[in-house]
């Protein structure tokens, strides 16, 4: 059954009761690496193996995400500045739990390519909100920074 998290901003990332986080390496620059979870919704499924699959959804101003296993939710974007920093929040999900969640990738400069950097910002019952997050949160977290 869907239901509605409540609407928070871009600043809960900061703010928020759990945030974990996963960074990496990437062995390219910033402004490539940004397109993929900016920009290439559809192509999601070729590097985040958890979807299946994104679509851009409000003329691009919202993501449709359903991931192996049956969860879906529908987001917002809250903010995309290329090539540092994409976040979007989740407004309908189908997970249980979850009272509020945003979902935030950095990108900076790092020697010869990148440093990415996914925070998963979550207030909910657990296991929504656990420390390490949803369940196959956390996995899918490390294997969408690979």
């Amino acid at each position: 059954m869907a239901h509605r998290p409540r609407p928070v901003g871009h600043g809960f990332v900061r703010t928020a009761p759990v945030r974990p986080a996963l960074g990496r390496g990437i062995p390219a620059a910033p402004e490539p690496v940004f397109r993929a979870p900016d920009e290439d919704v559809t192509g999601w499924t070729q590097w985040f193996r958890a979807v299946t699959p994104a679509r851009p959804l409000d003329a691009g101003a919202g993501r449709g995400i359903r991931l192996r296993g049956g969860a879906r939710f529908r987001g917002t974007i809250l903010v995309t500045r290329a090539p540092e920093v994409c976040a979007h929040r989740v407004d309908v999900t189908h997970a249980p739990g979850a009272r509020a969640l945003v979902e935030e990738w950095r990108l900076a400069p790092a020697g010869t390519g990148a440093r990415a950097r996914w925070t998963c910002a979550a207030d909910g019952t657990v296991p929504s909100a656990s420390r390490s997050g949803p369940p196959g949160r956390g996995r899918g977290g490390r294997s969408a920074t690979r």
